[in-house]
């Protein structure tokens, strides 16, 4: 019986475990913090041995295979101890996907992977059955256990396909590449390009990859880096015979001569970059002979994802927009672009080495105002300091939802974009997004 050691308790984690465990492994699931009540549960119930806030090295060191939560980086010394001796280290996605023969859906990229995620399956589910996983809702793992369905559109991180070896997706999608995480990776921006790339490795000439023809850093990298895969670009500017591209306010998709038409003024989303998602997502859709009148309407009742752009209430005429999803600089990029009022703005978090200069036109041009959210502010108050007239530092969300308030008059809108990882303050984005709703709710 092989033995098959999982590290991290989380939803990917105790996904693999049920899954490993239906297919005849002998598993162990090792968690170095605490484990929540609801997996503790299911583990427990399985039968399935595990153990918290600790890392027993000769129960672990001992397996044939190990699914590592993405949230570990390889510098971790029990990681280095495992390469050293030659085990075989797998993501979630990569076991998972032993265990199924469905259409595959990959969907990576710095910015949008939730959004486009969402609306590629939302699109989908209307034709096709089709399961939503990766980063996002019940593990990918824990699906192909329990409902095996015949198609799954999954959002996947660079820490995710770092560790595939034969994963494929029959269609990939890399919307953008802009620096993040990058003390995950030597703080090389090379190295985070290729673990992004990883996503089209392993696909053959039968493979689709759609990606943003506007992004010089995916188009310089494709250029001496090809693909095996049938390219299938899209843009804002530039006309594309086999592809998306944007004509007169209309995303006119091609696939072998076969086109779509969409008017972008039946769009729900905001933003050029939202047009984008929308696009690949379309082209996704239309690859798998969605028809067209479906793909319209499904773009046009698209309700858009909680955390990313979200207006959530107005308040003596301010409008307060919760985009906690916004954990690196490119993501609030997008978000101050979008804005047309005056900005009381809340930033702040977990710095993953951030350079805030492309930024600054934005913030000289609408920030009236700048909230530090975080327990070291030191690189925002140097970045933007001389740029506004009021710059304010605080720990607590409560408080800079009143601070903002109190800043804020009739027209103006708050914006939580924080450019920032959250795990300085908050258990996560989610949370964070969650307790600013709640503070603006209690004005």
């Amino acid at each position: 019986m092989k033995r098959l050691v999982i590290l991290g308790g989380g939803e990917s984690g105790v996904g693999t475990a049920l899954l490993g465990k239906a297919k005849g492994y002998e598993v162990f699931v090792s968690d170095k913090g605490k484990i929540k009540d609801k997996y503790k549960e299911v583990l427990i119930h399985s039968a399935i041995e595990w153990e918290e806030e600790t890392h027993t090295e000769a129960k672990i060191l001992n397996a044939d295979i190990i699914m590592k939560s993405p949230g570990i980086p390889d510098k971790a010394p029990l990681v280095k101890q495992i390469r050293e001796q030659g085990i075989l280290v797998v993501s979630e996605i990569e076991f998972a996907s032993k265990y199924t023969n469905a259409t595959l859906v990959g969907i990576t990229g710095s910015n949008g992977k939730t959004t486009t995620a969402t609306l590629t399956h939302h699109i989908l589910k209307q034709a096709l059955e089709v399961g939503l996983a990766g980063n996002i809702g019940d593990s990918f793992a824990k699906q192909v256990l329990e409902k095996n369905y015949p198609n799954y559109v999954l959002e996947i991180s660079s820490f995710q396909l770092d560790d595939i070896v034969h994963f494929k997706p029959h269609i990939a999608v890399l919307l953008n590449i802009t620096p993040d995480h990058l003390d995950r990776y030597d703080y090389k921006f090379e190295n985070y390009i290729a673990s992004k790339f990883r996503i089209a490795e392993n696909q053959t000439k039968d493979d689709y990859l759609i990606f943003d023809a506007d992004d010089e850093v995916i188009t310089n990298w494709l250029t001496n880096h090809p693909v095996q895969s049938k390219l299938l670009p899209f843009s804002l500017v530039k006309t594309i015979e086999n592809g998306a591209y944007l004509k007169n306010n209309n995303i006119i998709i091609t696939i072998d001569n076969n086109q779509l038409i969409m008017p972008t003024t039946s769009l729900t989303l905001e933003g050029n970059h939202n047009i984008k998602n929308a696009m690949a997502a379309s082209t996704v859709a239309h690859l798998l002979k969605i028809r067209k009148q479906t793909i319209r309407e499904s773009l046009e009742n698209f309700q858009g994802v909680e955390h990313r752009l979200e207006h959530v209430l107005k308040i003596n005429k301010v409008q307060y927009i919760n985009d906690s999803k916004a954990t690196n600089v490119n993501a609030t990029y997008y978000a101050l672009e979008s804005m047309d009022t005056p900005t009381v703005w809340i930033v702040g978090g977990q710095d993953k080495g951030n350079n805030y200069e492309e930024l600054y036109p934005f913030v000289n041009e609408k920030v009236k105002a700048i909230i530090c959210l975080g327990v070291d502010n030191e690189k925002l108050l140097n970045a933007f300091g001389n740029m506004v007239d009021i710059i304010v530092e605080t720990q607590f969300m409560s408080e800079a939802v009143k601070i903002a308030y109190k800043i804020a008059e009739a027209g103006d809108t708050v914006l939580l974009s924080p450019a920032c990882a959250s795990f300085d303050l908050f258990e996560n984005y989610e949370d964070r997004g969650r307790q600013f709703k709640e503070a603006v709710r209690n004005l």
